[in-house]
C-alpha cells in the first residue's frame, strides 16, 4: 500500500489483525451501537459529512471522542459499521464512548474546498473566516447540542494528517473540548515532516502520496483517486530513471494544486511558515497528549516538536508526550513487539493503549481513573528495551557530549589532534546511495532500524566507528551533527546516521509476534548488526538559513550544522557507536544536482559528480553532539 493507504488504515481503524473473535466482536458492536450519518453545517454554510456511532445504552451520559480525517470516514451507509473493535479502540466501545469520524472540508462526502495543511487564522472575524479550528468548533458545538445522551465532554485524536487536525482542534477553544491527542501530527512540511527534511525534498513519500491524494473533488464522493501505473516495482530504478523533479511534476499533472505550489516555494518563505503549526500554539487550553514513534519515517519530527512548542508557549497547560519504538501508527496496532529485525522485548503497543491513551481519555472525558499520574514524558528506550517515566524531556541529567570523527575511520570522545585530516568520497547522482538494501516498491516502514552494513561497504559513505564500549551509554534528546565539509561543486547534501553496532556473536532467541508470525530476526544474522538509531538529511545550501540559501565555495572547508530528531536509546556494554556520512539517500530524498540552483527546476543534464571531504583534524573537528544521560 502507498502512504495514504497506510495512514488511512491507522486513522480509519482498519488495522489488519489475525483475530478469531472478529465475528463475535462485530456482532457485539451491532448489538450495542447504532450509526448515524449527518451533515453538520459550518458557520459559512459548508456542510461536513460526519459518521456518529452511538451507544444504545442510555442509562448514563456518554463522552464524545472524535477524529477528523481527509482519508474518508468510510464505510458509508448507516447499516455498515467501521470495525472499531479491531484494535484497542474496542475499549472505548466497552466504555460507552460516542465515536465520531468526520470527512474534513473538501474531501470525500464533505462539501467545500480542501486546502492542504490549511493555515490557522488567529484573527477570524466574520462567518466567512474559517479554518480547521473553526470547523472543529462548529462540529463540537453541534454534537453536544444534538446528540442525545452525551455528557458534554469531547476529546479529539488522530494519527498523521488527522494528527494535524487534532492540533487544530486544540486551538478551537470550545469549552466542551477537554482532551486532545495529536499522534504523529503533521507539523512542518519544510523542516522535518513527510515531504521535506531540512530543506531536502522527501521524494518517495511526496510523489507516492500525491498520485493518490488531493485530486479534483467537484462534489461529494465515496470514490478515491485511481493513482498511476508504474512500469516497474523496483523503487530505486523507477525514481532514478524518472530523473529530475520536473519529470515527476509532468506525471502528477496540473490536477494537484499543492504539488505545484511546493515547487513554486523552494525556500522557507511566508507560504511555508503559515503552514508551520508551531507558529500558532500560543494559547492551548485542553489537556494534551502528544504521541509518536521513535522510528516514524513520516512524522517523528512532528510529535517531538509539537510537544516542545506547547511546553514552551503554554507553561500552565497540562501537556505530556509518549514516544515508543514504533513506525508510523504502530502504537494503534496490536503488535509493538518489534520493528524489522530489531526486537523490543514486550508488546509496547499494548502497554501504551492500556496504561496511557485509554486512561488519559477516561479521566478527562469520564472522570475515571488516575490519568494525572501519567508522567510528563513516557519514553521507551531501545537497546535496553525499557519504558521510562520522566518528569521532563530531555531529562535533567542529559549533557551534550561531542563524539569526534577521527582519521582512519575512528570515532572518539576526544578531540582530534591530527592536521590536514579528512575523509573523501565521490558523490555521483547517477549512482546515489540507497536508503535500504532490498529491492522493493513502496517505501519501507523498517528502514529506520535497518542494518546499515550495506551502506558501510560503499565507497561513497564515510564510516567512523568507536572502540567497544566498556559500559552502557544512554542517549536521551536531540542529536546535533556539527560537520566541517567541502564540496568540489557549489551544493551538496549531507546525511548523518547514528548507528548501534551489535557484537559479532549477538543473536536473539527464537520468538514469535503476537499474531503468531515468526519475527524476521529469528533467521536474520544479527551478529555485527548495524542498527540505525537516527539518521537525517541536510540540504547544504540551507546550512545557514532556510529562507536565504547560500552556495558553497568549491573545495573550501565549511561548517554544516543541523539538528536531528530526538533519540532514546542505550548503547549497551560490548556494542560500538558508528557514524556514517554520505551525500545521497535515495530515493527517500531527491538527488541534489550538486550545483547551487532551484532544484525543482533542474534538468537531467544539471546533475554533476562532486568530491566531498569530511574534515576531522584539530582545526576542523567534525563531531556529532550526543545527548548523553550520565
Amino acid at each position: 500500500m502507498r502512504k495514504w493507504l497506510l495512514l488511512a488504515c491507522a486513522v480509519m481503524f482498519l488495522l489488519p489483525v489475525a483475530c478469531k473473535a472478529v465475528n463475535q466482536d462485530s456482532l457485539w458492536m451491532y448489538e450495542h451501537y447504532t450509526k448515524k450519518e449527518v451533515y453538520i453545517t459550518m458557520r459559512d454554510g459548508v456542510k461536513l459529512f460526519t459518521s456518529i456511532y452511538i451507544p444504545k445504552d442510555q442509562s448514563e451520559k456518554h463522552p464524545i471522542l472524535m477524529t477528523r480525517t481527509p482519508y474518508s470516514c468510510a464505510p458509508y451507509g448507516e447499516n455498515t459499521f467501521r470495525p472499531l473493535y479491531k484494535n484497542h479502540y474496542k475499549e472505548y466501545l466497552k466504555e460507552g464512548y460516542i465515536m465520531v469520524i468526520q470527512d474534513v472540508r473538501g474531501t470525500w462526502m464533505s462539501e467545500g474546498k480542501f486546502v492542504n495543511v490549511r493555515p490557522f487564522n488567529p484573527a477570524k472575524k466574520g462567518k466567512k473566516d474559517v479554518d480547521e479550528a473553526s470547523d472543529t468548533y462548529d462540529t463540537i458545538d453541534w454534537l453536544v447540542k444534538n446528540i442525545t445522551g452525551n455528557n458534554g465532554n469531547v476529546g479529539v485524536f488522530g494519527i498523521s494528517y488527522p494528527g494535524f487536525y487534532s492540533t487544530m482542534a486544540a486551538l478551537s477553544r470550545h469549552p466542551a473540548l477537554k482532551a486532545v491527542s495529536p499522534q504523529a501530527p503533521v507539523t512542518d512540511w519544510f523542516i522535518g515532516d513527510d515531504f521535506h527534511h531540512n530543506g531536502a525534498f522527501m521524494l518517495t513519500d511526496a510523489f507516492s502520496f500525491y498520485t493518490v491524494f488531493d485530486h479534483p473533488h467537484p462534489k461529494p464522493t465515496t470514490e478515491g483517486p485511481k493513482g498511476i501505473s508504474y512500469y516497474t516495482h523496483d523503487n530505486y530504478k523507477y525514481y532514478l530513471e524518472t530523473g529530475a523533479l520536473p519529470n515527476f511534476s509532468k506525471i502528477i499533472g496540473d490536477s494537484v494544486p499543492f504539488w505545484n505550489e511546493m515547487y513554486a516555494h523552494p525556500t522557507y518563505d511566508s507560504w511555508w511558515k503559515a503552514r508551520n503549526v508551531r507558529n500558532f500554539l500560543g494559547d492551548v487550553k485542553p489537556a494534551m497528549l502528544e504521541v509518536g514513534g521513535l522510528f516514524d519515517a513520516e512524522d517523528c519530527f512532528g510529535a517531538w516538536n509539537t510537544y516542545k512548542t506547547i511546553e514552551e508557549k503554554n507553561p500552565n497547560t497540562n501537556n505530556r508526550i509518549v514516544m515508543g519504538p514504533w513506525y508510523h501508527g504502530q502504537w494503534a496496532s496490536n503488535d509493538g513487539t518489534h520493528l524489522g529485525n530489531v526486537r523490543f522485548g514486550s508488546n509496547t503497543s499494548e502497554y501504551y493503549a492500556n496504561n496511557i491513551e485509554i486512561p488519559f481519555f477516561n479521566y478527562y472525558l469520564k472522570g475515571k481513573g488516575q490519568a494525572p499520574a501519567i508522567a510528563e514524558a513516557t519514553v521507551f528506550f531501545t537497546g535496553e528495551n525499557n519504558w521510562k517515566q520522566l518528569p521532563k524531556w530531555p531529562p535533567a541529567a542529559m549533557q551534550e557530549a561531542p563524539v569526534y570523527l577521527q582519521e582512519n575511520g575512528k570515532l572518539s570522545f576526544s578531540k582530534p589532534s591530527a592536521s590536514n585530516s579528512f575523509s573523501e568520497y565521490v558523490s555521483d547522482p547517477a549512482k546515489p546511495v540507497p536508503y535500504t538494501e532490498d529491492v522493493h516498491f513502496n517505501r519501507t516502514i523498517n528502514y529506520m532500524t535497518d542494518d546499515q552494513r550495506f551502506a558501510a561497504r560503499r565507497p561513497d559513505v564515510a564510516v567512523f566507528e568507536s572502540e567497544v564500549l566498556d559500559q552502557d551509554l544512554t542517549l536521551a534528546g536531540p542529536v546535533v551533527a556539527d560537520l566541517v565539509a567541502s564540496t568540489s561543486t557549489t551544493d551538496a547534501d549531507f546525511v548523518v546516521k547514528v548507528i548501534d553496532v551489535f557484537p559479532d556473536d549477538f543473536k536473539y532467541e527464537e520468538a514469535e509476534a503476537s499474531d503468531h508470525r515468526r519475527i524476521p530476526s529469528a533467521t536474520y544474522p544479527m551478529g555485527g548488526y548495524q542498527m540505525l538509531v537516527r539518521g537525517d538529511i541536510m540540504r547544504g545550501k540551507f546550512r545557514n538559513s532556510y529562507e536565504v540559501p547560500e552556495a558553497f565555495v568549491p573545495d573550501q572547508p565549511t561548517p554544516v550544522k543541523f539538528t536531528l530528531p530526538d533519540v532514546a536509546h542505550t548503547f549497551q556494554k560490548g556494542h560500538r557507536i558508528m557514524i556514517q556520512v554520505q551525500s545521497s539517500w535515495f530515493p527517500l530524498a531527491d538527488r541534489n544536482p550538486q550545483q547551487f540552483m532551484d532544484i525543482y527546476k533542474a534538468t537531467d543534464k544539471d546533475f554533476k559528480k562532486a568530491t566531498i571531504r569530511i574534515y576531522h583534524d584539530a582545526q576542523h573537528p567534525s563531531n556529532v553532539m550526543l545527548p548523553v544521560v550520565k
